[in-house]
């Protein structure tokens, strides 16, 4: 399992040629930044980064300095995906808040720039991991690099809503049921295979929602490779990939991020980096115990209650986004060279949910 691991780092990092699919015209796309963005000063080059399962993520560099392109995927697309105009709009709310993120620049919604709607933000220096147990880092260096991912989600979810201009981001009432309704239908929209578990989850998750938490800013897809942190230090400098950010339970947002310390290990890189199998104390990582009483304590919450629930539908939730990758590669929208392989990730996942199902009462 650790022997696989390692080569998400290589799989993810960096920059390619952009893939035909996916290639724009560069010298419109220069004329309309020139017109429209502060600064800008062309000529302008474009790579594609290697990451971003969901919208193709493009490096941009001119003599006027570097910047990052997000923009929905070309072709036949979900309902309600790929919302980067939503995405824009909580980065620079968060800017604006003082809250780690790219500076964003600029929104395009006219498709005949790039083929699809897109915004530009700031790039960030810093590193960015895709193996969560850092095998290149010292204990100490793990250590930090985990309580400041700790502390970020924790401020992420203690912030003022209304004051950050959120307010109407979305509707907290009933969102955990508006995402299992949500993940369901785009499961079934992009099924390929045959996956007992998910049947039985989608029966059983509709009736098992707890009660409301409370409600934040949640950022949906919280994790140790969507932040880039400092080259200097272990802080968290910007978090990355805000496509599912709403207003919802923080509690279910939380849950998701420590899904890494029961993640089914992956013998591709297409799957998603797990914690699992590895002596925690010896590098420097807390247990999950330990790490979640550090956001209670952040966060003023004296407990995380109905946690067996949560991680079933987190873990049923990941599947679904995964299986929704796979249908992607079916239609012909893929953006990333190892989406054919989540495939083999929607079963395990679907166990795994099934499994804290069961400890929490299904049957």
């Amino acid at each position: 399992m650790t022997g696989t691991q390692p080569d998400r780092q290589a799989a993810y990092s960096g920059t390619r040629d952009v893939p035909s699919p996916l290639a724009f015209d560069v010298e419109r796309l220069e004329a309309y930044l020139a017109k429209t963005m502060d600064g800008f000063r062309g000529p302008l080059t474009v790579r594609q980064f290697k990451g971003g399962q969901s919208n193709p993520t493009y490096l941009l560099e001119a003599p006027s300095g570097r910047y990052v392109l997000r923009r929905k995927p070309p072709g036949k697309l979900l309902p309600s995906a790929h919302a980067v105009d939503r995405e824009y709009r909580v980065i620079k709310a968060l800017h604006d808040s003082g809250f780690p993120v790219p500076q964003p620049r600029v929104l395009c919604e006219d498709e005949d720039v790039v083929g699809t709607m897109f915004y530009v933000m700031d790039w960030v220096d810093g590193r960015i991991f895709w193996v969560p147990h850092l095998p290149d880092l010292a204990p100490d260096e793990r250590a930090g690099i985990y309580d400041s991912m700790n502390e970020t989600i924790a401020r992420l979810h203690t912030l003022d809503v209304a004051a950050a201009g959120l307010g109407d981001f979305g509707r907290p009432e009933g969102y955990v049921a508006r995402q299992i309704r949500r993940w369901s239908q785009q499961y079934e929209a992009s099924r390929t295979q045959d996956v007992p578990e998910m049947d039985r989850l989608m029966e059983w998750l509709p009736g098992a929602v707890p009660g409301e938490t409370g409600a934040a800013v949640v950022h949906g897809d919280y994790r140790l490779d969507n932040l880039i942190i400092a080259r200097d230090s272990p802080k968290v400098v910007a978090v990355l990939d805000w496509e599912l950010a709403t207003i919802g339970d923080p509690v279910g947002d939380f849950t998701y991020h420590l899904m890494a310390w029961h993640m089914p290990p992956a013998e591709t890189v297409a799957g998603t980096g797990s914690l699992l199998g590895h002596d925690l104390n010896a590098l420097g990582i807390p247990g999950v115990e330990a790490y979640a009483e550090d956001y209670c304590r952040r966060t003023g919450r004296s407990e995380l209650p109905d946690l067996d629930f949560y991680f079933a539908y987190n873990f049923f939730r990941l599947a679904a986004i995964l299986q929704g990758i796979v249908g992607r590669v079916r239609d012909g929208t893929a953006t990333n060279e190892n989406a054919p392989a989540m495939e083999g990730q929607v079963r395990p996942l679907a166990r795994t949910a099934w499994h804290f199902a069961e400890r929490a009462g299904a049957q």
